[in-house]
């Protein structure tokens, strides 16, 4: 393999064009999903049998879409180098990541929380407390906060009152706040699991909403994390034969996996969870689903969701580590491999 780098714009177009069009259908999929299972257009598969009419049309329609802008956005583009547009990806991951950390940080102190109330049958005074500082008449307060704790008995009314709002706030914490947060939730997982501990053992009290706590926390800590991990390529790999490669070879290989055992399954996880509305990630989100362990959290159905956020984070950076390996295979500059490695086929500037 040659050492010479590649012209700069010589075979980039279709990798380009490939990635963000994997970008973007994955994009289109969670809206037609949405559109298909939650207000019941007939999908996109509908008009190809013959059925579906004009919404299932425009559901075809937004594949095209993203096609076209996929298209025009690169052809207008043929000078921008393949880390360039890899960067943007994996900034955008990054926010997403950021969000949904806040999102069940906020979540599970807020859920643990108003389980811990109810089943010590403290959540109707402490409503009722509130309402008071808020200006409410205590005799009206008393009534309302007896019938909010009631109704926080169902999700049906404590994700879209508690866990909605808390989501929102995450939103905002991701924008101003520009930290991951992740290796403080991996903090958390441990005090969660100390705090059962303590309590059991020395206090001989323990309810099924902390052990939720901890595998909510935990579940979160370990799919979210994944993308990150392939961000910063920390995830262990064999590397017998691997590590004694050039930063080509390197990256011709990179690409190769990335095509074969990244994006392909990161579909087949997307695809089987959310081909149906029976679907493991769609049914749990619409039932609002909960544990069936008495006063556990209410958190079940997010934790569904969890496997869609790795699927959507995963599968962006996967197309910017496609983006990463076909540039370290064309000898690009700014590598992060040809800074690790000293191999055939590195740039001395570069090393």
């Amino acid at each position: 393999m040659s050492d010479a780098p590649l012209p700069a714009t010589r075979g980039t177009q279709g990798v380009r064009i490939f990635s963000w069009l994997m970008v973007t259908a994955v994009l289109v999929f969670l809206i037609n999903n949405y559109l298909s299972f939650w207000r019941d257009w007939p999908g996109a598969g509908a008009l190809l049998a013959g059925e579906g009419g004009l919404l299932s049309g425009l559901q075809i329609g937004l594949y095209a879409l993203a096609l076209i802008g996929t298209v025009l956005y690169v052809s207008r583009s043929p000078g921008r180098a393949l880390r360039a547009d890899a960067a943007v990806m994996s900034r955008g991951v990054k926010f997403f990541i950021r969000w949904a950390f806040f999102a069940v940080l906020l979540v599970g102190l807020a859920d643990i929380a108003v389980s811990f109330l109810r089943v010590e049958e403290l959540l109707p005074a402490q409503i009722t407390q509130v309402l008071i500082l808020l200006g409410t008449d205590p005799a009206a307060a008393a009534t309302q906060g007896t019938e909010i704790a009631d109704a926080w008995g169902f999700n049906a009314n404590r994700a879209p009152q508690v866990h909605l709002p808390l989501i929102g706030v995450a939103l905002l914490l991701a924008i101003v706040l520009p930290t991951l947060g992740f290796h403080w939730l991996a903090v958390l997982v441990v005090l969660a699991e100390l705090s059962i501990v303590i309590t059991r053992f020395i206090f001989s009290y323990e309810q099924a909403f902390q052990g939720d706590l901890v595998r909510f926390w935990y579940g979160a800590l370990f799919l979210f994390a994944s993308a990150y991990t392939l961000l910063e390529d920390g995830h262990v790999r064999v590397d017998v034969f691997y590590a004694g490669l050039s930063s080509r070879t390197q990256g011709a290989l990179n690409s190769f996996g990335c095509l074969v055992m990244g994006i392909l399954f990161c579909w087949v996880v997307l695809y089987l969870g959310m081909a149906t509305k029976s679907s493991v990630i769609n049914a749990p989100l619409q039932s609002l689903e909960v544990t069936q362990a008495g006063f556990g959290m209410y958190v079940k159905y997010l934790m569904a969701g969890f496997l869609a956020i790795f699927g959507v984070s995963m599968m962006i950076q996967f197309s910017a580590y496609l983006l990463e390996s076909v540039a370290d295979w064309r000898g690009d500059p700014g590598g992060r491999a040809h800074h690790l490695h000293g191999h055939d086929g590195d740039h001395p500037s570069e090393v």
